[in-house]
């Protein structure tokens, strides 16, 4: 064994070892304590700025909950129309949404971070716009407060001044109508702040649901309406102003009442079928005469060149001369231009010393007799909106239309243009219209209080939606009117335009019927040059009956931005070069729509100019229609609603 040990060991090699030099020790590593300091401060920086924005979020989640369900109340309260209920319920609103205020500050400081910091800028946005909106809620019901019984607010204490009748309170709303000029400024400025505000938050910054609920469209509509409404309460006031001109409180009016039957619709709203004389002092109403438009027009002379669609295919009178009949002067989109060329023609047939005209559709006797209820028509019999089976539309439309047109259409000799055929009611076919009218004048005046409410909304529905237009002789109040829309103008604008319109020239009463969809596709391209393509699909999906249904001629123009540059058109029978027309282009044609069919027609141009950052569109509806479905398609934004009235739309790029 030792020999084996001493022949291992002399095989290992072993270092050898200078143990005169004593060995150094290696230095342990050490982080400075300045070091540890900072790591701990920011440690507990990381921790105190947690636990801070954590309370925030709290603090500011409890107060938007409280401030939410404060709104929701309110929302509640003011269908109520109970006065006092409504003023608290703002009080409340308001501290809550001071207090959501508060907590938001705690997080101001995040506004300068890249990406949240937007979203904070928001939230300030929509305080101040809310603080602006309940300002504005208090200013509007003080001035609303004198007018409670007209609006049908509950609860104001307004002692009574003695009307009975609608005719009263009208009297007593003119009367009062300066001491309301002056709050329509403070109005108007809270509105503007609102618009302001929210117009700076950005839609497209949030999603489009969020767990099952509409986000992006919903601010893009409340931007909207505040847009709507800015101009809306701007344009109100010189209308307001021009209000005592109308109803005669200086001097009486005489107005030219012009009816349009939008079931055989034209131009400017539909055929003129009859008209009558109105005398208006000092908001009392009274009817002069009334009667059928081929009346006055075989007084008048033609000496106008017919525009060539009315001439090829309504053909007629226009068969032995070309020149434009008095009843079809409603050629022009632009009411003021057509009514232009109208009410020279009614000077030179003896209708002189009028003020205006004003026209009104069917829709008005519709939307009033919501109201009203069923009346009754000396020596026409009575009149309803219950839908009559007959024609699968209301009875009051099924009954003027039978009167005027069950035993068939007037027919000229194309050789002398004179009537050969014609209903033997037809000298006075339409003289049921003044008295309709009168007759419904007469019951809404008599209503009482409780159905006023409903009788101003029904009235300012058919004013908005032009189913009332208004051409008065007076600049002043003439422009007015048509700031607020009522004039049924065809507007200048600064950027993409479009609108529709149809002119039935075949007789028959088919629109009560017909109806549309619009689709709009843009294209944007990367040079920022667009592309448009609009596709209307009509539709008729009653049976033809002979007498009001039957195919449908229809010349139709679209009215785009000037300078647009038509590619293709697809679906008409007959088309028409581009042109232009009230400082647009217009692309025309004529098709035929039958019923239980579909007919769809297609525009393809280029815009006029480059889109950069923003697109925006006008649509302006045509009068007499009732409001049809509208599709905006730009890349993945896609937007559907129905054109009661003109529209603005704007779409972030």
């Amino acid at each position: 064994m030792e020999n084996i040990e001493n022949q291992e060991s002399s095989s290992i090699l072993i270092p050898k070892i200078d143990v005169s030099e004593p060995i150094q020790p290696v230095a342990p590593v050490s982080i400075p304590k300045k070091r540890n300091k900072i790591v701990i401060g920011i440690l507990i920086f990381l921790g105190v700025f947690l636990i801070y924005n954590l309370i925030a979020g709290f603090l500011i989640y409890q107060s938007g909950m409280k401030l939410s369900a404060s709104l929701k109340s309110l929302s509640a309260v003011a269908k109520t129309q109970d006065f006092p209920k409504i003023k608290a319920g703002i009080t409340d609103t308001r501290k809550k949404l001071i207090g959501f205020e508060n907590s938001t500050k705690l997080i101001v400081w995040a506004k300068i971070l890249p990406f949240a910091g937007a979203y904070v800028s928001d939230v300030d946005h929509v305080v101040k716009a809310g603080k602006a909106g309940l300002d504005l809620g208090e200013t509007v019901l003080t001035t609303i407060q004198p007018y409670s019984d007209l609006l049908g607010l509950k609860g104001t204490n307004v002692p009574t001044t003695g009307e009975k009748t609608a005719q009263e309170r009208i009297d007593f709303l003119v009367n009062t109508i300066p001491g309301l000029v002056p709050q329509i400024d403070a109005i108007s400025g809270k509105v503007k702040i609102i618009q302001a505000e929210l117009s700076k938050v950005n839609p497209d910054r949030y999603p489009e649901k969020y767990k099952g609920q509409e986000i992006r469209s919903k601010i893009k509509s409340a931007q909207d309406l505040l847009s709507e409404a800015s101009t809306f309460v701007v344009n109100g006031k010189p209308l307001l102003e021009s209000v005592p001109y109308l109803l005669g409180m200086d001097s009486p009016r005489t107005y030219f009442l012009l009816f349009q039957n939008d079931k055989e619709l034209r131009p400017t709203g539909g055929f003129l079928t009859g008209y009558a004389i109105m005398k208006v002092d000092k908001a009392k109403f009274e009817p002069v005469l009334s009667d059928d438009i081929y009346n006055l027009d075989a007084k008048y002379k033609p000496s106008i060149l017919a525009p060539d669609p009315l001439i090829k295919y309504i053909k007629g009178p226009y068969v032995l001369s070309k020149n434009l009949r008095l009843r079809d002067m409603n050629w022009s989109p632009d009411f003021p231009t057509s009514m232009s060329t109208f009410t020279t023609a009614l000077k030179e047939v003896g209708v002189n010393n009028i003020d205006g005209v004003i026209s009104v559709d069917t829709h008005v006797l519709e939307n009033l007799l919501n109201v009203i209820g069923p009346i009754g028509v000396s020596g026409f019999g009575n009149f309803n909106t219950n839908i009559d089976p007959q024609c699968n539309c209301s009875q009051v439309i099924h009954e003027l239309e039978s009167y005027a047109d069950v035993e068939g259409p007037i027919i000229w000799d194309p050789l002398t243009g004179k009537i050969i055929s014609k209903p033997k009611n037809a000298d006075n076919r339409k003289k049921i219209i003044g008295p309709l009218m009168n007759s419904i004048l007469a019951n809404a005046l008599a209503q009482p209080k409780e159905k006023l409410p409903d009788l101003f909304q029904a009235g300012f529905k058919s004013l908005v939606e032009k189913h009332v237009l208004f051409y008065i002789f007076d600049p002043k109040v003439q422009a007015a009117v048509s700031d607020f829309g009522l004039a049924g103008s065809m507007n200048d604008y600064n950027g993409d335009y479009l609108h529709i319109n149809d002119a039935n020239l075949g007789g028959r009463k088919s629109n009560l019927y017909a109806t549309e969809e619009v689709e709009q596709d843009i294209k944007v391209a990367r040079d920022g040059s667009a592309t448009k393509t609009v596709t209307i699909t009509y539709k008729n999906p009653q049976s033809q009956d002979g007498w009001l249904n039957s195919v449908l001629p229809t010349w139709v123009r679209i009215y785009v931005p000037k300078g647009s540059q038509l590619i293709a058109s697809e679906g008409l029978d007959n088309k028409s070069e581009p042109y232009e027309d009230l400082g647009k282009t217009v692309f025309a044609g004529f098709f035929q729509l039958r019923p239980e069919g579909v007919a769809k027609v297609t525009f393809q141009y280029k815009l006029p100019f480059k889109v950069s950052k923003e697109y925006k569109l006008m649509m302006q509806k045509q009068p007499g229609t009732d409001g049809f479905l509208y599709t905006v398609k730009l890349g993945k934004h896609e937007e559907e609603f129905y054109l009661k009235t003109d529209k603005e739309i704007k779409i972030g790029l």
